[in-house]
């Protein structure tokens, strides 16, 4: 009888391996960063998406950025004066909470503040995030629409019909109002309808010098986030310790 390739066994010890080599690999690329680059940058992302950060990375070339795999570049970095890999780097680790990244570079602060506040894309919003504004749409033909998408715009809630091969809304139909948290369906129905409503921005939160040591928190409030943050996490690790 054939053997099944269900019974086929997989090493989970050479997978393990792999994911090991390449978090050392990263590590290893941060800490070079950090020995090459005379700043480092901490930023968050808003309304993150790929391709607008495929942008940023490509006009940024002559520096690195790093995002994601917050946890691995902590202990890149340090998370205590103990071990950290250079003096004050555990401050940044304590910022790495979230949707945030690490931008290596011989630019100025000046220079990176000011590139980064003017870079701004306006994007489609997603489910969950807030309607900057009301859209209402007015009864009558929709005739950007070919005939064959009437039944994905009934399915997703608008009161459509064909009416002489034209796609036609039969009532008004608000979308949504200021301030409304979207549903899938309302997130899809403004991209059909072309209204964008998310705005993805880089903000720059802090730096370090790699020449000076010195750590600045450049948001307000960051560091106070920070340190309640720092303090929730201890106590948790106390109770898991105290169990």
């Amino acid at each position: 009888m054939p053997k099944s390739r269900r019974d086929k066994k997989i090493s989970l010890t050479k997978t393990s391996k792999k994911g090991l080599e390449v978090k050392q690999n990263l590590i290893g690329e941060l800490r070079k960063c950090v020995e090459t680059y005379k700043r480092l940058f901490l930023f968050s992302v808003a309304n993150m998406r790929n391709n607008k950060l495929k942008d940023v990375r490509n006009a940024w070339k002559h520096s690195r950025i790093f995002f994601g795999k917050n946890k691995v570049m902590m202990v890149a970095l340090g998370r205590s004066p103990a071990d950290e890999y250079r003096d004050n780097l555990h401050q940044v680790s304590k910022h790495l909470r979230g949707e945030v990244g690490l931008l290596f570079t011989n630019r100025t602060k000046e220079e990176v503040i000011d590139w980064f506040s003017k870079f701004q894309e306006s994007d489609f919003a997603r489910s969950g995030n807030r309607a900057t504004f009301a859209v209402s749409l007015d009864q009558g033909p929709l005739e950007t629409f070919p005939h064959s998408m009437e039944p994905q715009l009934r399915q997703l809630g608008l009161p459509t019909a064909l009416k002489k091969g034209v796609v036609t809304l039969l009532a008004d139909h608000d979308i949504c109002k200021e301030g409304d948290v979207l549903t899938p369906e309302q997130a899809r129905i403004l991209k059909l309808f072309g209204y964008k409503m998310a705005d993805f921005r880089v903000t720059i939160r802090s730096v370090w010098s790699a020449e000076t040591g010195e750590f600045e928190v450049l948001v307000e409030g960051d560091e106070d986030a920070a340190e309640e943050m720092e303090e929730e996490e201890e106590e948790v690790e106390e109770e898991e310790e105290g169990e």
